[in-house]
Formats: structure tokens, sequence, C-alpha cells
């Protein structure tokens, strides 16, 4: 794979030039906030930049800027610029909107009179097709003076495509272009794109790029940083979905299978997932030395669903039918092939067993009446993008799981995953990254992650030298990216990451948080760099994170995964 990857990847633009077309272009008139030159002053005393030009003239004449320096094929156009006014808790901002062709539309807000030079990309969910919201980044850290997080100018894309749900590739998967854009492209000319319009706007470019994902946007993350490594001077990767052809294709695949019965619906049911879940509590809750409501690592965990089998010819609540045993196993195992081979790193964790009907989506089970998201996401990857275009995708209910059909996946992962270890070109750029994953996660089992960073570790030099510049977060009882779960589900790593990025400042620690329906706090929990975990000292409430301290885990697994796809991490 290392063959291929500097083929694969362009390098930034120069931003200068790329902003002198665009006013060429545009013909664009000085606003209120001066010059260039003062813009620059501004920028070296530390204080908020203003605009050098009007908000409304962005988009004048249709801002169109073609052919934009070594991005090929990446014409830009701005469709809007209006200026929204501030609220309690959002500064105002001149707010964009505009493509980069074929059709990789953008959001683009820029604060009038609070930017300090930092620009924030937001990545998407799912298979995207829609612009993620973005929202100012508070700024709890004295050094970030700016309160209401006006600091950043923030953009997001819908990676060249729109759909009509998360997890639909129907009508643009087999368009190889929007492929291309939606697998590596669509973030780097949109990183491109807003960062020339910033040194327009501005009449200074901005200074620390940032990039902020989960799911799919975790994904984007970390291919930014295998393709693009001089685009964002720091990545937050969350539940990266970076092995997605082999997630999507046998993974969703195999829990959608595992719980659909012959009627077409699920055989564990949402009502069972209660019961279920205090079960395993019983099992493993205090594997880690400590009865909480939480599992700080679920591979520890050893149990069994048919210690809590029904009697026969009973079914009820706090107990699983013969057929929910069977199917729940299959949960808890990895897919396989017909020689037991694993065909992804990762299985459902136990402790995850309530967010399988939801939050944040119904995905493996739902109430009566509800989608399940899992068989429609995994018919959709394998009818529409897991194979070349032009080649005939394969209904879900005709999938098997075979090694020759995880071989059929192997061309189109060159688009879609991000499994590249080599960060040696992000790190040499001074480029800092954050990963994260939640133990509960239902959508992406978490161990691809560990078992990812690992290959990461094995090819840059080792655990010391690799937590230099990438650092990895597990957080005990996290559902999929922040969607709750048993454990605290919140917690600020963009400002983590700005002080690692600008003050050398590595994160020792993350303090997460789990709130109540007013925003009250009810635990918070120390989150360490991993493997290290939170060890309670003894004494104090066991919802205060101040009661925790840094300890190495009694047990530690194996971060190294045997599974089909080991080549495509070396």
């Amino acid at each position: 794979m290392n063959r291929t990857r500097h083929f694969l990847r362009r390098r930034r633009p120069t931003l200068v030039a790329v902003a002198a077309l665009l006013l060429t272009l545009t013909g664009l008139s000085p606003g209120t906030g001066g010059t260039a030159a003062a813009a620059e002053a501004r920028r070296a005393n530390g204080g908020p930049i203003l605009p050098v030009t009007a908000c409304a003239d962005l988009a004048t004449d249709g801002a169109t800027a073609s052919d934009l320096p070594a991005v090929p094929d990446a014409p830009t156009r701005i469709t809007s610029a209006t200026v929204v006014e501030a609220t309690a808790t959002v500064p105002a901002y001149c707010f964009v909107k505009g493509y980069v062709a074929p059709q990789v539309n953008f959001e683009l807000k820029l604060p009038l009179s609070t930017w300090r030079g930092r620009y924030l990309q937001q990545g998407c969910g799912g298979l995207c097709g829609y612009i993620s919201a973005t929202t100012f980044p508070t700024a709890p850290d004295p050094a970030c003076e700016a309160r209401v997080g006006g600091d950043f100018a923030l953009a997001a894309t819908d990676d060249g495509h729109t759909s009509p749900g998360p997890f639909s590739a129907e009508g643009w998967g087999q368009d190889q272009q929007l492929r291309i854009d939606f697998g590596y492209r669509a973030v780097h000319v949109v990183s491109v794109a807003a960062k020339a319009i910033m040194k327009e706007y501005y009449g200074t470019p901005s200074k620390y790029s940032y990039f902020n994902g989960c799911s799919d946007g975790g994904r984007e993350g970390l291919m930014e940083a295998q393709r693009y490594p001089e685009d964002f001077d720091g990545i937050i990767a969350g539940a990266p979905a970076a092995y997605m052809p082999f997630l999507a294709s046998e993974h969703t695949a195999w829990v959608a299978r595992a719980n659909t019965g012959a009627d077409g619906r699920p055989v564990l049911t949402a009502d069972k997932l209660p019961g279920l879940h205090s079960a395993v509590l019983t099992a493993c809750d205090g594997d880690d030395g400590l009865v909480d409501g939480q599992i700080d690592d679920p591979r520890t965990c050893d149990f069994d669903p048919a210690s809590i089998q029904c009697p026969t010819g009973a079914d009820r609540t706090d107990c699983l039918t013969l057929a929910q045993v069977t199917a729940a196993r299959k949960l808890y195992s990895p897919p396989t092939d017909e020689n037991g081979q694993l065909l992804y790193p990762g299985r459902e964790e136990p402790g995850s067993e309530i967010s399988w009907a939801g939050p944040p989506v119904p995905w493996i089970t739902a109430p009566p009446g509800v989608p399940t998201f899992a068989p429609v996401t995994a018919d959709n990857y394998l009818r529409y993008l897991a194979f070349p275009v032009g080649q005939p995708g394969v209904p879900l209910a005709d999938w098997e799981f075979t090694s020759q059909n995880f071989a059929e996946l192997l061309p189109e992962q060159r688009t879609i995953a991000a499994l590249d270890p080599d960060l040696s070109e992000f790190r040499d750029a001074g480029g800092k990254l954050i990963l994260y994953h939640g133990w509960a996660d239902t959508l992406i089992p978490p161990t691809g992650t560990t078992n990812y960073y690992r290959a990461v570790q094995d090819t840059m030099g080792g655990p010391a030298a690799t937590n230099r510049f990438a650092r990895l977060f597990m957080f005990p009882g996290l559902y999929h990216c922040t969607g709750g779960g048993p454990g605290p589900d919140n917690s600020d790593l963009v400002h983590q990451l700005v002080g690692w990025t600008e003050r050398g400042a590595a994160p020792q620690k993350i303090i997460a948080t789990r709130a109540d329906a007013n925003g009250n706090a009810t635990r918070t929990r120390p989150v360490y760099p991993y493997p290290v975990v939170a060890r309670y000292k003894g004494t104090g409430s066991i919802d205060d994170a101040a009661n925790f301290a840094p300890a190495r885990p009694a047990i530690r697994p194996d971060d190294h995964v045997d599974w089909l796809g080991n080549d495509l991490l070396k």
C-alpha cells in the first residue's frame, strides 16, 4: 500500500497564488477592516483580525475561481455570502455558500470581528450527502480570549453528493468521480478553497488549520493525514470508519444477517436489550475493580448469552429464547469466512447492548414499526459502492461471507479505506492527531481503531515516538461518537488539540462528562492516552474525576488482530 501512497497525494497549493486568482476574477473591494498590511499587524499582535473585504462582495458576479493551482479540475464558485448577526452565544459572521466542481458543496462561516487566524473544518457522518451543522467552539482555556469561539472560521462539505438519507449510496455510488470525491478529494479541495477565501476576506492567511470528524468524519481525518499531510495542523479522528469497505460489507452485513429471522424481522427484539445489558454488567462490571455501571475494556469480559436463556416454552423480557441466544452469540463474534478467518477486526462489544436499538440510531434492532439501519446500510453499500463502477452489486440477502468475496472488495478500498499507518509526512509537517473511540460503540467496532493505532506505532517507531504526535483515547461506556452511553460522553477535544498544536501541551488526560437533562454534570471521569486507564483511588465519589488516577491495565489484550486484511496495514 505504501508504494502507491505518494502517487495518490497532492501538494497543497500556494495560498497566495490561489487568493490572487480569486481577487482577479471577483474584483473584490476593500471592506471596513482596513488593508492587508493592517490585518497582518493585528495578527502579529495577537488581536482579532478584521475583514478587509465586505462580506457581500465575496459573491459578486458569482465569484468564480476556475483551475485552482495544483488542484486539477477544481473550479470553485461562491454562490452566496451574507452577514449573520450575533446572538448571546454565537458571534456575527459572514456565511458563505459555494461548491467545488463538479458538485462538492460547502458552507463557510467567517467571523466579522473575533477571528484570530484559526480554521476548523468539520467532517460528516454515514455516507455523507449533506452538510453537517457547524458550531463555534467555546473557549474554556484562558489563553483563548474569544469566549464564544469566534476565533475560529468554520467549514463543512457534503463530500460531493446529496442523498435522501445518511446511509444511502443510490443515485451517486455508480459515478466514479463522486466516489473519488467521497473517498478522499472533497475534504481536501474544500480546505484549499476555504483557505483561499479566508485569505481574500481577511487579507492574511489562516495561521492554524484543524479538522474535527467522527465516524465517516473520523475516516476523513485519517485520510487527510495519510494523503494530504499539509492540509491541517491538527486532526481529531473519532470512531473512524477507516475500514469502510469491510465495515459495511462484512461487519455490518454480519450483524444485520445475524439478527434477521426468516420472516425478515429482528430475532433479538428491543425489549430484550435491558435484561441482556444487565446480565452483562453483572458478569463483567467489576472486572476493572469498580462496580460503576460501565466496562473499562470489554475485551476482558467473559459472557455467554446462554446464561440467561429462558426456560423451555417461556419468552420473557429478562431472558432470551434459544434463537435469541444464537443471534446474540453471533453479534458478540467477528465475521468469519469459510475457514474461520476473521473478515473484520471487530465485533459488538459486551456493554454496548442498549445502543443496539439506539442511540444514535436503531442499528441492529428496533421497536415494532421502526426501521433498523444496519440491514439498510449493508444492502445499500453492497449494491452501489462495494465493487468497481460498472460491476453489478449484490443484495444483502445474497452476500456470502467467503474469502473470495472479501478479495472482490479490495479494488475499491484504494479509494475509500484509510488504513495507511505511515504518517511520517504528517508528523514531519508538525501535525498532531487525536484519535478517540467509545468502548460501547455499536456502529463501528472499537477494536478496529486499537488495531490501526498499533499498526501506526509499529510503523512510526513504537509507542513513545508515536505519542509525540498521535494519541488515542478510549472512552469506557461511550456509544457511537457522542451518542450517549452509560459512561461520560462529552469532552472538549478541540481545545486540547489547539493547546497541543500551538503551545506544545500534549494532552495528558481528557475529562469526560455525563450530564442530566438540565445540563448539570452527574459524572466526570479522566480518560488517559491508551493504554493507560483510570483507576479509583479508593475514597471519594466515583462520579468525580478528581478521585481517579492513571494506571496500567491489569490485563491488556493484544491489539494486533489477525484478520484477512492484515497486509492493508503495512
